[in-house]
Order: structure tokens, then sequence, then C-alpha cells
């Protein structure tokens, strides 16, 4: 005799429950990255295909002796789009408001970048080049993943730019949309930004004489190299060769590149034709400094716009929960 097998009915409430756990799961997953890699391996960056903004603003005024940047920090150019497979994140608007010194003075030696934004883009994007993503998992290892590294996707759009957990849309390289708007797509030297310690951030080009704005248009190199032979494997530590997958992997040569530890260099450009100590961000390690020639302005200090329902707090760097 034929029986009939009926399927038991799900309770729609247990669907939407397994629809939750799938998505959190996905959601730590994209966000915590393997931290047991130490090779470097293929990663492609998101293409930048989601428009921009149309209310992205920025405001730089002069008040007194100081440059006031106020922005949303929206940027002004397609991005890739977010969130996507490693990068749970969605671009918000923030509320940005920098001070940084009209005539900055150097420091009595460098000064190390420590979670705050290096600097601010023309557009109102943060330049925020560290990561909370450290070997193992921890903090204490002495070893810090390079965002840029191919160890393992961020989610990195095409203009080395992804999203923090608070909204905040921040690069980690060169900004290749906005170098190429300001540059009107020719090689020359192009001021992309401010620092945090008021000095200009420009954009891989330099004149071959720092000093001379005569001399023919290059690109300048960054004067940090892979160090050689392997990384150490006692008490833990990764092993494998120097190959940049972590911050600790680069040594600065001096005389190597064309810029200095802080990663600039003194000389003259369209802005200061008599010349001003100035940052440039490379093609290679460090992509965007990791040292101030200058004191970074407290203003700095004090990121973080409105993150989900307004709420106020800095946020941690990269993909970092």
């Amino acid at each position: 005799m034929l029986t009939s097998t009926v399927c038991p009915r799900i309770d729609p409430r247990l669907l939407v429950l397994l629809w939750l756990v799938f998505f959190s799961c996905w959601s730590f997953l994209a966000a915590h990255p393997d931290h047991s890699v130490n090779q470097r391996g293929v990663v492609k960056p998101v293409p930048s295909t989601q428009a921009a903004p149309a209310d992205a603003t920025v405001t730089i005024t002069i008040e007194g002796d100081k440059r006031v940047i106020t922005a949303n920090g929206l940027p002004d150019h397609a991005t890739g789009r977010f969130p996507n497979r490693d990068n749970p994140h969605r671009i918000t608007a923030q509320r940005y408001q920098f001070t940084v010194p009209l005539s900055p003075v150097p420091a009595p030696q460098p000064v190390p970048l420590v979670r705050q934004p290096f600097g601010i883009a023309l557009n109102g994007v943060v330049f925020d080049p560290g990561t909370a993503e450290t070997w193992q998992n921890d903090r204490d290892s002495g070893w810090h993943y390079e965002a840029l590294g191919s160890a393992f996707s961020l989610g990195l759009d095409t203009n080395h730019g992804h999203v923090q957990p608070s909204g905040a849309y921040h690069y980690h390289g060169i900004p290749v949309a906005l170098l190429e708007r300001l540059s009107g797509g020719r090689p020359g030297l192009t001021l992309l930004g401010w620092a945090a310690d008021g000095y200009p951030i420009y954009g891989r080009w330099g004149y071959r004489d720092a000093r001379d704005a005569a001399t023919e248009i290059v690109v300048l190199r960054s004067s940090y190299r892979l160090k050689s032979g392997l990384r150490p494997t006692s008490n833990g530590q990764p092993g494998c060769t120097y190959d940049g997958v972590f911050i600790e992997d680069f040594e600065f040569v001096a005389g190597s590149g064309d810029l200095d530890a802080c990663g600039g260099r003194f000389g003259v450009s369209p802005e200061f034709p008599k010349g001003t100590y100035h940052y440039v961000l490379t093609d290679d390690f460090p992509f965007v400094p990791r040292l101030f020639y200058g004191t970074p302005d407290p203003s700095f200090a004090r990121r973080g716009g409105p993150g989900p329902n307004n709420a106020r707090r800095p946020p941690p760097r990269g993909n970092a929960p």
C-alpha cells in the first residue's frame, strides 16, 4: 500500500532565525579575516562602480593662524560597493572638524602615527592607513598586518578606500580618482590634502630637484625597503620571508629613495613657491606616511563621526569590530 509523506511545516520564525544566524556569521567572517596568514596572496580590489554620494560636503577656512576643515567624510568620487564580501560596513556621513596650523614647525623628533587619521584629503575623506589586524589576533605579538600587504582582503576598492564600523570611508593609499581629477590626468605636483600637523600632502609626483620647479616631474620613491631574510619563529612569531604582509617587514634605508623616514621632503610646489616641507603619498610602502614631521593637532585624536543611531564614538581602524 502506498503511503504519502508529508513534510513538516516549518515555523516562519525559525526561517527568520536561520537567516539572522547566517547573516551574523557572514558579517563575522567578513570582519574577521584569517590572522594566521604569513605570506602574500592575490587580493583584487573591489571595482569602484558605486556612484559618488550626492551630498558630500567639505569646507576649508582660515581662522587666525589655523586652517579649519569641516566635512561629512563622504567621498566625491565613485567607490566600491559597501557592504561587500570582505567589508560588511555601509558608508555614512560623519561630522569632522579638524584644525591644523598654517605655519607648522618640526617636532623635536618624528611622532609616530597612533590610532588616529594621518590627515584629511581636500574632498573631506580622511587618510587612515593603520589597521587593527594583528598576527594571531594578539595585539602584543609585535606584528601588525599591512592593509595593502595582500595577506587577505579587507574589501578595499580601487581608490585604496574602505569603511570602518562607524561608517567612515577612508583611504589607506593614493586616492586614485581624486588624484586623477585634481591633476587633470597629467603628472605634476598635486596637492591632495593636509596632514594632522599642518604640512601639505601631495600625490606621487615631484620635481627631480626638490628645490627647482624647472626640473622634470618624476614619480617619487619611498625610502622604505623589505628586510632581508626570514622573520623569527620563536615564541609563536610568524616566520617566513619578509614580503610585506606585516608593517614590521619594512625598514627605513636612508638614501634608497627620494623621501625621508616621515615620507616627505623639503621643496617647492605651486602652492609654496618658496618651499615647504611636504609629504608625498607613494605607490609602495608606506603608501600613506606613518610618522609625523611636526606635532599632530589634537583635533585629529577626537575623531569619529556619528555611527549607527548617531552614536558618537572613536571608531576602531580597519575591519575590527
